[in-house]
């Protein structure tokens, strides 16, 4: 089975750390890691969504359930 992680960022300027702190620390169980934002020129959007897709599903669950604790963080599981 395959686990992708959704995760959208509301405001990526001040939730960035954390985020990037929890998945370093989960980062064993991580295949890949997709971001996707808007960025122009003369902007780059505050928001962001990042997807996951991991390799154990138990150690899935205490991810999401770490991200869910980041202000400013929304989380999705999807399964296939």
């Amino acid at each position: 089975m395959t686990t992708i992680i959704g995760v959208r960022l509301d405001n990526r300027t001040q939730t960035a750390i954390d985020f990037q702190k929890t998945l370093t620390h989960f980062g064993c169980i991580i295949k890949t890691r997709l971001g996707l934002h808007d960025v122009s020129e003369n902007k780059c959007a505050p928001n962001g969504l990042i997807l996951l897709e991991v390799i154990d599903d138990v150690e899935a669950v205490a991810l999401k359930e770490e991200l869910v604790k980041v202000h400013g963080i929304e989380v999705q599981t999807m399964k296939f």
